[in-house]
Formats: structure tokens, sequence, C-alpha cells
């Protein structure tokens, strides 16, 4: 992490952060640090952290729903199986419920979940990554934090990593 007064040098390399499967089951920040206290993660793969979205033509078709468990959702608004898709409200709607039923509903379906908590209370993160494992998503399931007290651009490419994730390795959630 750079401070104010450390030496920086320039590497003429765009910012990457590394993409494996060793993320799965894992709670990461921003920057792919592992922060649940595991160890280090290792990876041979990286991805830019901002790249231009796939062009049109070359994107997979979205053909297949993706279930949330949740009727109301899965009849009225359905969401295509690799769609990226933006939960927002205000507090205490049932945000974080909508999410992790719909990750929870993903088990044995072949999907990776990205959870992405932007500037979120550490112990709220805890919970839901508790009631994840409890019931074996995090099997399937990478966990992207940066807390309420974390820098505003660590928070901002926080939103970053589940669309890399995505549009590089596979199906998400998020």
């Amino acid at each position: 992490m750079i401070q104010e007064g450390s030496s920086v040098k320039a590497t003429g390399r765009i910012a990457q952060i590394p993409v494996s499967e060793a993320f799965l089951g894992r709670v990461i920040n921003a920057l792919a640090k592992p922060i649940d206290g595991r160890g280090e993660i290792s990876s041979s793969e990286s991805r830019l952290i901002e790249s231009p979205a796939p062009g049109i033509i070359s994107r997979h078709s979205v053909y297949e729903p993706l279930q949330t468990g949740l009727i109301a959702i899965d009849s009225m608004i359905p969401i295509g199986r690799g769609q990226r898709e933006l939960i927002i409200g205000d507090r205490q709607t049932g945000k974080t419920a909508v999410a992790t039923d719909t990750i929870l509903n993903q088990q044995g379906q072949n999907v990776v979940c990205v959870y992405v908590a932007i500037g979120q209370k550490a112990s709220y993160v805890a919970q839901v990554v508790t009631a994840l494992q409890e019931r074996g998503a995090m099997e399937y399931t990478i966990v992207v934090v940066e807390t309420a007290d974390s820098p505003a651009t660590l928070q901002y490419l926080e939103g970053n990593y589940d669309t890399t994730w995505k549009d590089n390795c596979g199906t998400g959630v998020v």
C-alpha cells in the first residue's frame, strides 16, 4: 500500500489483479489480497483491472435464466445466466438478502458467485460470510470487501473485480 512519503517508481505496466479458481471460498480486498487470515493465494493468471467491455458481437448470448430462488424476481424480471446485475436501493431494503439468497440458490449449478461489499461495516460482511460458510456456498463464491473506512479509490476499484472475473473467467453472480 502506498502511504504518504512512500517512494514509487513506474513499472510501465497497467494495473492488474490475479484471477484463478484459488480465490473461490476466500475473502479478499479490492487489490485481490486475502483478508480472511488463511494465507496468500497463488495465481499464475492476471487480468487488467479496467479493460474495455467485450464488443456486442464477441459476447456470449444470454439465453439461460439464472434462478434466484425468489419467485417475484424469477417470474417478473428474470436474470440471464452470465448477465451482470447491480442491486441498489435504500438502506434496510433487503439488497443483501436478495444477493445472498441468489448465491445460496446457485449450489450445484456450476456458477461462480462474486459478492462485492462496497462500503459496508466489517461486522456486517462477517455475518454474510458466516452465513455463506454455514450453508456451503463459499465453495463457489468469492467475497470482495472494502469497508466504509477504506479509501474511496479502493472502493471504486472493488467494483471492477467482479466484472474482471466474469468477463475473463466465466459466469458470475454479483
